[in-house]
Parts: structure tokens; C-alpha cells; sequence
């Protein structure tokens, strides 16, 4: 594997991580992670627990594109895109949650920009 596939592994497990930091105690307690982000308690906690559920299974997905990104190509875009997904979600709808935003705004740019290096670099 060339070098900028490699660093594309390593920023998209290096996001994983964070989603899951974020993800899995937000499962079990999400309004203590929503006002870790500044956010407001919310009276029914299920829909930010289930939305933290889903980060956690999208994010099992990229896993897929961090070890073989050329073999599974599309789904190697589709974890960029779902990153810029996030940003616009985030900046549009919830601009009270911008570390959301940043958070995938730096993926995202990190990932696009190291999968187009890796695409363009010749394979052995």
C-alpha cells in the first residue's frame, strides 16, 4: 500500500475513533455527552441515543474503506462524503452543535484530499 493510502487508513480509524468516544457514551447517557458539546438536555433521550447507535454502525463502515480503499473505492467516497453530509447538517440545521461540524469539516477535507493523493499515485 503507497504512502497516501496509508495516512487515508490512519485518518479514517483515527475518525472512528473519535466517533465511537463520542458515540458509544451517547448510547447510555446522551444528554451527558449532548451538554458535553454545550447542547440543551433533551426530555426524551432515545432519538439522540439512536442517532448515536447509527454514528456507531456508519462508522463501522468506513472501516471497510480505511483497509482496502482501492478495492472498495465507492465506499471510500462515500466516507468522505458522509463526512461533508455532516458538516452541512450541522452548519444548517444545528449550528449550536459546531464541533460536530469541525469535527467532520477536518475529516472530511483529511480523507478527500488523501484519497485523491492515493488514487493518483501509481500502484505496484
Amino acid at each position: 500500500m503507497k504512502d497516501y493510502a496509508l495516512w487515508f487508513r490512519r485518518m479514517v480509524l483515527l475518525g472512528v475513533a473519535v466517533n465511537l468516544l463520542l458515540a458509544i457514551p451517547g448510547v447510555f447517557v446522551p444528554n451527558t455527552v449532548i451538554a458535553l458539546v454545550g447542547g440543551t438536555a433533551v426530555a426524551n433521550a432515545v432519538w439522540p441515543a439512536f442517532a448515536s447507535l447509527l454514528i456507531i454502525l456508519l462508522s463501522l463502515f468506513y472501516v471497510v474503506a480505511a483497509f482496502d480503499p482501492f478495492r472498495y473505492l465507492p465506499v471510500a467516497w462515500l466516507t468522505v462524503a458522509a463526512r461533508f453530509a455532516g458538516v452541512c447538517f450541522f452548519l444548517v440545521l444545528h449550528p449550536q452543535y459546531l464541533l460536530f461540524a469541525f469535527i467532520d469539516l477536518f475529516f472530511g477535507l483529511s480523507q478527500g484530499v488523501l484519497l485523491l493523493l492515493a488514487l493518483r499515485q501509481p500502484r505496484l
